[in-house]
């Protein structure tokens, strides 16, 4: 089952990376422990995610929100796709829409039709989103949605949302990223460079673009893809840790220990 860690939770939620830790240090999301001892999200966290924040802003009370996710989490599917789910925040209550009806999650009482995807795809819809979205946002979650079922599926659905808003950029990070990971580097890469040229040099494309380089055995293009990320974003740990790995790789190192020892400062507590 794949995972998400902080920076894909940021892009794909819009959430602050504070307030991503702040929920699991309340106790919404319990997300497990990857390299590093770095956050890995489920798909399922995500929703359960989306859904405390929505809540959030309806002023809801922590034990309530609590509550109420608890119970979400319990009515969940352990597998992807959410066929036929929807799942939003209609006022203070998560109501989570199955097929023709739709309940509240802690109650389970049925409650009267909200706006959701027509094509039962998973949506989670943010308190004051207009009616129906953009299309560029369904088309975003269907791709997300879709990752789990058929690559091309997923990269069609992805290119659709970035035709109709160029400057999403959580949809060029997430469409070099499958790319990548399905062995399509000379594909990811031309989205990545094509994201930057139209975006501008974001860290998080930088940085990906780094670690397909890297992967590719571009060792000088990854380095220098690396060290303009940091330029961008100082804070940037995964970058320091990735670049102490390539400057040790080219026995460099002083350049390795301080990238190293960055990383370590960035990431202690």
């Amino acid at each position: 089952m794949r995972s998400y860690g902080v920076r894909d939770v940021e892009k794909m939620l819009h959430l602050p990376r504070r307030t991503i830790r702040a929920m699991v240090a309340a106790g919404f999301v319990n997300p497990a422990r990857g390299m590093r001892n770095s956050l890995q999200f489920s798909f399922q966290d995500l929703i359960v995610l989306r859904a405390a924040q929505a809540l959030a802003d309806a002023s809801v009370p922590a034990h309530r929100i609590m509550r109420a996710l608890r119970q979400l989490r319990r009515q969940l599917p352990d597998t992807m796709p959410l066929s036929g789910l929807s799942i939003g925040a209609v006022g203070d209550q998560v109501v989570v829409r199955d097929g023709s009806h739709q309940r509240q999650v802690e109650s389970g009482q049925y409650v009267l039709d909200f706006e959701g995807d027509p094509d039962g795809s998973l949506s989670v819809i943010e308190r004051g989103r207009p009616p129906g979205g953009t299309a560029s946002e369904d088309w975003f979650a269907r791709a997300a949605t879709l990752e789990r079922q058929s690559l091309e599926a997923a990269a069609n659905a992805y290119g659709q949302a970035i035709a109709l808003d160029p400057e999403r950029i959580d949809a060029r990070v997430n469409l070099g990223r499958l790319l990548h990971e399905a062995g399509r580097h000379r594909q990811a890469e031309r989205v990545y460079r094509e994201a930057i040229a139209a975006c501008g040099p974001d860290p998080l494309l930088l940085y990906n673009l780094g670690v397909l380089l890297g992967d590719a055995g571009r060792i000088g293009e990854a380095i220098e893809t690396y060290r303009h990320a940091l330029r961008r974003d100082p804070t940037l740990g995964d970058a320091h840790y990735n670049l102490a790995l390539l400057y040790e790789r080219l026995g460099r190192a002083k350049d390795a220990i301080r990238h190293m020892s960055e990383y370590r400062r960035l990431t202690r507590g």
